[in-house]
């Protein structure tokens, strides 16, 4: 680091750079972290966590922190007025087992998973400072931010979809907006319904109106078709309308935004020195819950090669397929307007690979299950920033720091250690057996 200010200079503090941040963190890598706004955001936006983006927090330890912040099972109750149309659980079926302990989405804030992941930083988010300006060289960033000059040896543009980062880059964001799909969101305090149920009102699309309760608060995600300035007049009048009902009554809003569809991907999610993740490589409709996830493990997977200056190329060819496939997926259940039926297991995130192999069984690329062991739970042992060598059996399993598999046999570990420029000094080796 000699002429450096630091590390790693990450922009932007959502859930993709905050989950960058906590990983480079454990690593004892040197970063910085900074964000134009001069609070955190305080909306819910996203609020479905996926099972492996549990797992990462897992690893990262702070699941703990999210599994009471959240809830799984939410019911979802269609009404017409008072009476109720139908009621279902879109993941009624999936319950946690050996191989997956986190089985189905949970509702959760985005503000709350932003606060918890800022609260196991061991340092402050640089909140009011602004990316201004940046260049690089062979060797280094040189950027400005919050009117001061930074030098690092990485960028990280975590920065949203309106992306500083990309746009100074001169990367295109291909796609399309929807300009006829637009959706009025915000979190408001509603008497009048139980926290069990995520309603519904609405038998044609535009005249749509959804409230859902976000556990551990005493407010609710309001959710409706329709367009113009956000208000809580308007707010007010759209419950009134499509409810139906006098005794369901909106308070107040402590956030309200007009949502409209995009549909892009980044050309490149790396020029040089320079690494695009989350929103700022890739933007979707929000059917499937995919969005604040999907940034979350595009984090995970860059971490671990900053952290080792190893593998960069890979980031962009691993996640950038994972993006296309997710756009083309939320695409399509958007398109279907199903957007609350059961799901195929696709949207939990816990069948994504690495593969470049196909075949039956457990490969390289895959995600390494949790399972139990005489020396504890396989998601434990992994747990930390190094490779892992799990000695299960005749065929050893090398696993990256980012849980998925690297290599299985001997030959085949031997062979990546030889082949990838990954120092012995990040790899442990656990001897277990597994539990009868």
């Amino acid at each position: 680091m000699v002429g450096m200010d630091t590390q790693v200079l990450i922009v932007g503090a959502g859930p993709t750079g905050l989950t960058l941040a906590l990983d480079l963190a454990r690593r004892g890598v040197p970063f910085r972290i900074v964000d134009a706004s001069p609070a955190p955001f305080a909306g819910s936006r996203g609020k479905g966590l996926q099972p492996r983006s549990m797992e990462v927090f897992h690893d990262l330890g702070v699941i703990d922190e999210v599994l009471d912040s959240g809830r799984f099972h939410l019911k979802l109750r269609a009404c017409r007025g008072r009476e109720v149309l139908r009621e279902w659980d879109v993941h009624e079926d999936r319950h946690p087992a050996v191989d997956r302990p986190y089985a189905s989405t949970m509702i959760i804030p985005q503000f709350r998973v932003e606060q918890i992941l800022r609260e196991a930083l061991p340092q402050p988010v640089e909140h009011g400072t602004p990316l201004t300006a940046f260049t690089q060289d062979d060797t280094g960033v040189t950027a400005t931010v919050g009117g001061r000059t930074v030098r690092a040896a990485y960028l990280v543009g975590c920065d949203g979809g309106k992306s500083f980062v990309r746009k100074e880059l001169g990367v295109p964001f291909r796609g399309e907006t929807h300009e006829d799909m637009r959706m009025l969101i915000g979190d408001v305090r509603v008497s009048g319904l139980d926290r069990d149920h995520w309603y519904q009102w609405g038998g044609r699309p535009d005249q749509w109106l959804a409230l859902c309760p976000l556990p551990g608060t005493d407010l609710f995600q309001f959710q409706s078709t329709g367009d113009g300035e956000p208000s809580l007049e308007l707010y007010r009048r759209i419950v009134r309308e499509r409810t139906g009902l006098d005794d369901v009554v909106l308070h107040d809003a402590t956030w309200m935004s007009l949502y409209r569809t995009n549909i892009r991907m980044a050309d490149r999610f790396r020029a040089g020195r320079v690494f695009l993740a989350g929103d700022a490589a890739h933007v979707h409709s929000p059917a499937g819950a995919q969005g604040m996830n999907t940034g979350i493990q595009d984090a995970y997977n860059l971490g671990w090669k900053l952290g080792m200056e190893t593998l960069l190329d890979t980031y962009e060819a691993e996640r950038k397929p994972v993006a296309e496939w997710l756009l083309g997926m939320t695409t399509a259940i958007m398109r279907s307007g199903k957007l609350f039926e059961n799901r195929g297991d696709e949207t939990l995130q816990l069948s994504l690979s690495y593969r470049t192999e196909e075949g039956p069984g457990l490969r390289a690329g895959d995600r390494m299950p949790d399972g139990v062991t005489d020396q504890g739970r396989i998601f434990d042992l992994l747990r930390g920033p190094d490779f892992v060598t799990l000695d299960l059996g005749d065929d050893p399993v090398l696993v990256r720091p980012d849980g998925y598999v690297a290599a299985i046999g001997r030959s085949a570990i031997d062979a990546y250690f030889g082949a990838a420029p990954v120092t012995q000094l990040h790899h442990r080796r656990v001897a277990a057996r597994a539990a009868a």
